[in-house]
């Protein structure tokens, strides 16, 4: 099946499946968090998929588009550390942190493969 959009990414549809993932446990965290762990979880979790569209928008370009990917890793990484949180102050149990850690791992390894070699996912002009 030929990739026509990001969406088409298995990169992509993990990343949309932890943010629904990250949404739906949220729902739980305490009134207290909601503009703190809650906004910041939701937020960063949300990042991985938007900063990949722009990525995908920006393939023609090799430095614009790992820039992006770069900034997906990040978002990533902070959602992972926002897990933890979540997990210390009992909003979440080890199972469901377990889970979700498992998927943000997933998805670096994704992205690191992708900034490792993004040369088949760019526009070349002929």
């Amino acid at each position: 099946m030929p990739i026509r959009s990001a969406k088409d990414l298995m990169v992509y549809q993990k990343a949309y499946q932890l943010a629904m993932a990250v949404f739906e446990a949220s729902k739980e965290f305490p009134p207290e968090e909601r503009f703190a762990l809650t906004s910041q979880i939701r937020r960063s979790s949300r990042s991985v998929c938007l900063n990949l569209r722009e990525a995908w928008a920006k393939r023609r370009y090799e430095a614009h588009f790992v820039s992006k990917l770069t900034d997906c890793d990040g978002e990533n990484g902070e959602t992972d550390s926002s897990l933890d949180f979540a997990r210390d102050c009992g909003y979440i149990n080890s199972d469901e942190h377990a889970q979700l850690t498992a998927l943000c791992a997933e998805i670096g390894k994704m992205l690191g493969s992708m900034l490792n070699n993004p040369t088949p996912f760019l526009i070349c002009d002929r």
